[in-house]
């Protein structure tokens, strides 16, 4: 069974192409978005979350980062669910504990089909290089929104933004990684969906 999606997505703002491969190795990642820092991110995800990873998107970086940080989440979100299908014999729960030396990050999610972020992380920094990364609650909502799942962040220590917000890029790969996981054939629900 393949799990892998691609999709176009185009606004006013933004043109964002993207494909995900759930059962990828990580190795096969591509992102150009325009904004280094957050290309440096989404490589993260690629990469410690065993996944083939292609993003391009141009947007409307004249105006602010915003619309294409939150159209990239909420497409990447998209092709997550849409790779997972009904999400027969996915674990469906999975958290990390992840460190990035200072920083600690605590990641939980579960690909309830309800979608829900909590978000507590303190970035510390006003700035990294060119990046807000006050963006990366916006970033993490539209995944969570596009996805469909339940996500808590939590920066458990930290002092320096780069560290923290690479912990939870990181921490919430490998949570993925492992959530994603094929353990049996029946959708993990008493409903019978997710």
């Amino acid at each position: 069974m393949s799990r892998t999606h691609t999709l176009q997505r185009t606004t006013k703002e933004t043109d964002i192409s993207l494909s995900v491969d759930l059962d990828g190795d990580g190795t096969d990642v591509e992102i150009a978005t325009g904004i280094p820092f957050f290309d440096h991110m989404l490589q993260q995800i690629g990469k410690h979350g065993g996944l083939a990873l292609r993003v391009r998107a141009q947007g409307d970086l004249a105006v602010d980062l915003h619309h294409t940080v939150e159209d990239v989440g909420i497409a990447l979100g998209t092709a997550i669910r849409e790779a997972l299908g009904d999400k027969a014999g996915v674990r469906r729960f999975a958290n990390a504990l992840v460190p990035l030396d200072e920083a600690l990050v605590q990641i939980a999610l579960d690909l309830s089909g309800r979608p829900f972020l909590a978000y507590e992380v303190d970035p510390v920094a006003e700035w990294i290089g060119t990046f807000d990364p006050q963006l990366m609650e916006e970033f993490w909502k539209g995944l969570s929104d596009g996805a469909r799942l339940t996500l808590h962040i939590r920066s458990v220590a930290g002092k320096n933004g780069h560290h923290v917000i690479e912990a939870s890029c990181k921490g919430f790969a490998r949570a993925l990684r492992d959530a994603v996981r094929i353990e049996g054939t029946a959708v993990p629900s008493t409903k019978g969906v997710l």
